[in-house]
């Protein structure tokens, strides 16, 4: 068993959660990000779906693009980052930077 921590960014979207599935399937233990704590249960009937029961293999941090709250707990410990999140606005943006600003400047966050 893998003992390395990958943090995978946006949890509960499609590729997020493809991710984890991988990774878990390769032995990694894996934290990911999520809005809000109260999706945790959401993702973890989602991955059951797709085979997977993390258990204690999975852990969950609340982070959001939009702020720099709760990135430097997120990070805490990992071995690897997959930087997967892009924010996902309710409405359809003005603006193509209205999403691609924030999926990119989300990444400064793990440098250092």
């Amino acid at each position: 068993m893998n003992n390395e921590l990958v943090l995978v960014t946006g949890g509960s979207g499609f590729i997020g959660a493809h991710c984890i599935l991988q990774l878990l399937d390769a032995g990694y233990r894996v934290r990911t990000t999520v809005r809000s704590l109260t999706r945790e249960a959401e993702v973890r009937t989602m991955l059951k779906a797709g085979g997977a029961e993390p258990g204690e293999r999975l852990s969950f941090a609340a982070a959001d693009l939009t702020s720099d709250a709760g990135w430097s707990e997120a990070v805490a410990g990992c071995d690897y980052v997959l930087h997967v999140a892009s924010p996902f606005p309710p409405g359809v943006p003005k603006h193509e930077d209205e999403l691609i600003i924030p999926a990119r400047e989300g990444a400064p966050q793990f440098a250092g």
